[in-house]
Formats: structure tokens, sequence, C-alpha cells
């Protein structure tokens, strides 16, 4: 610290965390049933000393401890209030209020790094696992530093002060957006009631106008062939915008970007995927190009900065159903050393953990505290750092109630469903949790999208060429109204996607029956077992140049189905180059090459990205494909219908064929829009299709992945005219015509 005079005073409770103003900073924290709290404060984020201890205990006492007294003498001055020496001697209670301990420290500026510890009963069997030697870092950080980190000293009692985190002090405010806002997209006229409050701004992407793109902030710009100057950063995703906005995507979902602990994977590899949450309001420190200098807001703030000025919005996937404490043998860092019983799900007997989540432990999320911190770090998000939405991992745990049973109406989730602050962000649920609870199709709160694990599967199986899913694929395409029309759900309340970050890659669903994990040091046994792949007859890697034909034919029939799919599509980072793991289907401890974006890929497989790409922008121009709500059979001016399903043969779709592999569907557009017929193919033979007859109209030969590039898919305007009321469709292909 540099030399300044401090004086130490009251503070008080709200807001919790360590907020700035002009004149200092105020320091909350709660605790319903801690016996003590002590703040420290370092200089430096590695120094291996506090040079100033705060100490407040239940009667009001208010110390800085005879070892530090030498430290304050030489470094600073520190003056206690009146209103503090009142407390002293009349014992009552001024640095703490009901059950929040608070100290503000007048002349203290952003910067300073600090941690707490804090004293309490330690009884398992009751709940408490107090240890006053663990130092603990601010649940309500804006940054922390884990240069010194050492997992294991913070899993055994006694004082772990030189292995352990730090928070640091963060101005929020001190940054300058400009023009640029979380709300990104038109203009908010038809918004009644908030367009004065948006005057000049303008309303988010429509969840069905939006294209997500899942990315992993530090393996998008790790691989040295990214060319950027701090790889794995979010400085490194600001220079990779261009290829995002050529892509066309109108939405990036980022893996956890809020602080986690990498240190806990087997034989020394690290938690690479980030869903060991260390604190939920920090960005993550390996992230930041200088986290030593607490620039972890500006730098995340760059980033979101920069994406909205390509247009393109910032979804966060957010872990609040556990942390990185895991369970009974797991470290103390933060909430189960500030009040465990209070933060935590725990077993009848209270030494042990619910593990609703399959990492050890579960938030208690509905307990008001736990509730209170949720909304206040996704509220934080928003308002501070320009987020435009938010996936939550494991999201059917936030509908449980502090003993576990699910709620018809959590709390929790309907804060967040109501709250006028988030009432306009997109809010996305992984609808189930580790303890086989499966809500999708009615997760609670009528606006919470999902993703939707049937599409992926049903759509998985149909493209390997299983028989008989006529009927589950039509729904699927139509925004899966089985699961949500009755529900009276909409169709943007399903995201639909083929892969994601857990599971095999797009390549490699095309290239493995099995998986391949024997890099992740257990055994091959993690990962799920049946991933409804196929490898098109050789497993793993091949030169026959007819197998790599059939591979990427498949790929893009997965890329087509799921771009003309009603819904809200999601593409997992680096699908459109065929980004490999080698058969790896659970990479979360694989920071390398096995778990990184290969920028070789993009040159390589340019073709394959100009299919992306080609079919990104089909989808954009067809509303039929963008529509917000079901298929109601209403005709057009041309006498087809919105939504028509056929087989082979017009309006005879084989819906109870046991042995169909094929299905075929007409859009009829409104007004002088192209109408879209699509015919599936996923038999292995050429079969041919009846063709629907327009009226002063031709067909138009969009998209046929059997054949190569370029033919395979057209720009708009470049269409191929078919002659004819047949179309053979080649086996294992998918047929895209439009009408002009």
């Amino acid at each position: 610290m540099k030399k300044r005079r401090y004086s130490i005073e009251r503070g008080y409770p709200h807001p919790p965390g360590a907020t700035c103003d002009e004149d200092g900073v105020n320091f909350s924290i709660y605790s319903e049933h801690a016996d003590y709290v002590e703040l420290l404060l370092f200089d430096k984020h590695d120094d291996p000393e506090p040079v100033l201890v705060l100490s407040t205990n239940r009667v009001g006492e208010l110390t800085h401890p005879g070892k530090v007294e030498s430290i304050v003498e030489t470094s600073q001055e520190v003056e206690t209030s009146q209103e503090i020496e009142t407390a002293e001697t009349t014992g009552i209670a001024l640095n703490k209020t009901f059950h929040f301990w608070h100290v503000y420290i007048r002349g203290l500026k952003p910067g300073v790094h600090y941690a707490y510890r804090i004293g309490g009963p330690f009884d398992p069997s009751g709940g408490y696992r107090f240890d006053g030697g663990k130092v603990l870092i601010d649940p309500y950080s804006r940054g922390n530093n884990k240069a010194l980190w050492n997992r294991e000293k913070a899993s055994v009692p006694g004082d772990n002060l030189e292995t352990s985190m730090r928070s640091v002090v963060i101005d929020a405010s001190r940054y300058r957006w400009g023009n640029n806002s979380h709300i990104t997209a038109e203009k908010v006229d038809e918004m009644p009631g908030i367009g004065e409050k948006l005057s000049g701004k303008s309303r988010l992407q429509e969840l069905n106008e939006t294209i997500i793109y899942e990315l992993h902030v530090g393996g998008f710009t790790r691989s040295p062939a990214s060319g950027v100057k701090a790889p794995g950063t979010f400085s490194g995703v600001i220079e990779k915008i261009p290829y995002l906005k050529d892509l066309g995507i109108t939405a990036v979902e980022l893996m956890p970007v809020s602080d986690f602990d990498d240190t806990i994977s087997p034989e020394g590899r690290k938690h690479y995927w980030g869903y060991d949450p260390v604190c939920f309001f920090a960005p993550h420190s390996d992230y930041c190009v200088n986290p030593e200098r607490g620039d972890h807001t500006k730098e995340f703030r760059d980033m979101v900065k920069a994406l909205h000025k390509a247009g393109i919005e910032v979804i966060l996937d957010v872990v609040f159903n556990h942390t990185a404490e895991g369970d009974h043998l797991g470290p103390i860092f933060s909430l189960k050393g500030i009040d465990n019983s209070i933060y935590y799900h725990l077993e009848p007997d209270r030494q042990y953990y619910r593990n609703y989540s399959g990492c050890g432990n579960t938030v208690n999320c509905n307990h008001p505290i736990s509730q209170k911190l949720i909304v206040d770090c996704l509220k934080y998000w928003v308002e501070e750092m320009h987020i435009d939405g938010f996936r939550f991992d494991q999201g059917s745990i936030l509908s449980r109630d502090t003993d576990g049973k699910v709620m018809k109406y959590p709390p929790v989730i309907w804060q967040i469903e109501l709250d006028d602050a988030l009432g306009y962000i997109k809010v996305i649920a992984e609808a189930w949790d580790a303890a086989a609870l499966n809500q999708v199709g009615y997760f609670p709160g009528p606006r919470w999208a999902e993703w939707n694990g049937y599409y992926r599967d049903e759509i998985r199986r149909f493209v390997r060429g299983d028989p008989g899913l006529a009927w589950r694929v039509a729904s699927r395409i139509t925004g899966s109204p089985d699961l949500y029309q009755l529900e009276s759900r909409l169709p943007i309340n399903s995201v639909n996607f083929v892969t994601c970050h857990d599971g095999f890659t797009l390549n490699d669903l095309v290239s493995y029956n099995y998986k391949h994990n024997e890099e992740n040091g257990e055994n091959n046994r993690d990962g799920i077992e049946d991933n409804l792949s196929w490898n098109c007859g050789v497993e793993g890697e091949s030169e026959a140049p007819e197998i790599e034909t059939l591979r990427e034919q498949q790929i893009k029939n997965f890329a087509a189905i799921l771009l003309l799919s009603v819904g809200v599509p999601m593409i997992c980072m680096g699908d459109e180059v065929r980004r490999t793991q080698k058969g790896n289907n659970n990479a979360y401890c694989q920071d390398n090459e096995t778990g990184w974006f290969d920028w070789n890929l993009v040159e390589r497989n340019r073709e394959m990205f100009r299919f992306w790409k080609l079919m990104i922008g089909f989808r954009k121009r067809h509303t039929t494909i963008l529509r917000p709500r079901y298929f109601t059979g209403k005709e057009n001016e041309r006498g087809l219908k919105d939504i028509s399903w056929h087989g082979c043969k017009l309006y005879s779709p084989g819906w109870d064929d046991p042995y169909a592999r094929a299905l075929s569907f007409t859009m009829g557009e409104p007004g002088d829009e192209e109408d879209i017929h699509v015919m599936m193919n996923m038999y292995w033979e050429p079969l041919e299709f009846e063709i629907p007859e327009l009226r002063e109209r031709s067909w138009y030969r969009a998209v046929d992945t059997f054949l190569p590039s370029p033919q395979d898919i057209s720009g708009a305007g470049e269409e191929v005219r078919v002659n004819g009321n047949n179309y053979f469709v080649q086996g294992r292909s998918v047929v895209v015509l439009i009408s002009k």
C-alpha cells in the first residue's frame, strides 16, 4: 500500500462485497453463524502476508491485532473513527447489522487485494465447517488472483495464508461504454412501457432470429495457429471477431468465464471447461492479460463491447448449481468457510453434502441468501457488463427447495423470470441435473428456453440411418410441439443442437462408434457410452476418399437439418471446420490440442465453412424458418399450407412405417416470399421423391448435400432450376428447393 492516511469506520451492510466510492471502500459479507470476521488487506496480489488485518467479533469490537501494528506504523497511518471507539467501550455491534459484517475504510483505493478469515463453530454434524485459519475470497468479488493457490493446503485443517486466493477491489463504474449497450438489435418503438427508458437504444435480438455459437474462451485462441497476441484470453476473442461475423452467427454462448478452479483434474491435468466455479461475479483470471493489476472487468468488457459492435450478442454459461469446494473432503476457500449450513444442500446428518450436481456438492439455490447472491450476480452481469443472456448449467437444480424437493414455483427461477432488470435478456436452461431430474418441456418459467436433448438424440439417430423416426423428426424440425405446445409455450423454448461441448464434436460423431477417452486418465470409464454416432465404416481418421466424402456429406446433412429447424439453433465451436477431439467425448481436462480450436482447419476445410456460412444465410432469408409460433395449416396464395408432410410420395409421410428412413416437407411462405421444399433421404440408396406442383412458379435447387462443393449449396440468386415433378435424392443426403 502507498503511504496514506486511512480511517476505519462502521460501514454499511448493503450492497455485499467491496464497494468503492470517492472516499474509500466499504466491505460487507454475510455470515449467520460466525463468531468473528477478519478482513485481510494485501499490498500486492502475491504478498505472503497482509499489511493490515481488521478483526470484528459478535459484540462489535473492531481491532487491528498487535502483529499488524508494527506494519501499520511503518507503512501507513490508521485512524479509528469516534463511532468505532464508542462501539469498543459500549459493546454495541456497529460493525454488524443482523448477519452482515461490514466495515468502511476511508482513503482506500481500488486495486487493493483482500480476503477474509471467519471464525465460528467447527461441528460437521451440525453443518458448520468454520476454520479461522482458512483465507477466504469474497463471493461478491469482481476479480480474484490465484497466483499462490494450492488446493491441497485448503483441503486440510489449519492456516493456508501463504497459499490462498485473494480478491481484488475493483471499481466497476470506471469504464467508458460509449453508445454500446447490452441491447444490440433493432429499436424498441413497439415495446410498450420501455420506449422512453431505452430511448435511442435497441432491443435484444429476438430468440427466433438468434443463431448461437458455443465457444470456449481459452480454447478458441490458445492454439499457436490462432496467431493472436494474447492466446486464450478475452483479448484473443476480439481478434477473431471477423471470423465469427463472416460465419454469420448472431450470438456467442461462452462456456464458463467466471472464476473457476482448474487444478482439480487427475494426474495434474487442468479442469479446462470451467464447470467448477470459485466465484460467480469475477471474470476468470486466466482469461485476463493483466489479472494482477485488477483488470478483470475491463478486459472482459472490452470483449463484450467489440462483439456488440460487430452485431454479436454475448450469452454466458453460468454454473450456480455447485462450487469447486466439493464434498466434505474438499477445500475451504469461500462459501464453505463463510457459512456452510446456509449455502449448501446437506444430508440429514448434516456432515455430508447432497450431490444433485454430480460434482460433490449442491448450492442451496432457494435459500434467501443464495437466491440473493444468484440474482445480484445476474443483474451485475447484465447492468454492469452488458451481457445479453445466460445458459444455466444443470438448471433443474434451481427448482429444488431447501430440502432438495422439486418446486412448482421455485423462487429463484421466478425472480429471474419476472425481475425488471432481467426481463428482456435471454434465459436458457439445461433442464436436467445429475440426480435424474429431467424437465425438458416443462421447466418452471414460461419464457425460459431449454437445451432440447430430445432434438439432439433423435436427429442423430435419423441421420445415422435408424428407421421409423418420421413422426419424431417432424416434431423436432417444427419446434417440438409435442414437448412445448401443450404447456402453452413456443418454438423458441427449444434450443436445437446436435453437438455441444459435452460429447463428440460433429466431425467425431461421423468418425467414431466408440469413445476414446484414455488420455483423460480414467481408463476410458468417463464420458457417456451411447453417443448415437456412426463412423461411416472406419473407426477414427481415414485417408480413404470414399469415407471422407461420406463423412462430409453427413456433416452437411446435420447442418442443413439444424438450420432448417424451427426453434433456436446452436452450433458447437469448430464444427463448421471439422474440429476433432480424436474420439474423446469428455475433453473436460484437455487444455491442449485436443480441446483447442485448430485454426489450420479454417483453410483446410474452407469448403465446409462455406457450406455452414451459406446455410446460415439461407436460414436468415426465410421467415417461415424463423417463425416464433407453431404452424397452423394456413394456406398461402399458391395453395401451399404453411407446412405439409410427405415421404417419397406427396402427402404420405409414413408416420407409422417402422422402416421409413426418408421424410419430406413443404413450407409455404406468405406473399411473395420463396416457398421451401425439403427432401431428406437417410437410406443408403437413391430414392425418387415427388415434388409439389406450383402455380406460376418453378422450383430451384438451393442445397444438395450429395453434390461436391460448390454445387452442394448456392448463394442467394444462384440457385439452379429443377424441371419435372420428381427429384432423385441420393442416399444419405438432403435436398432443399425454393420457389421462384
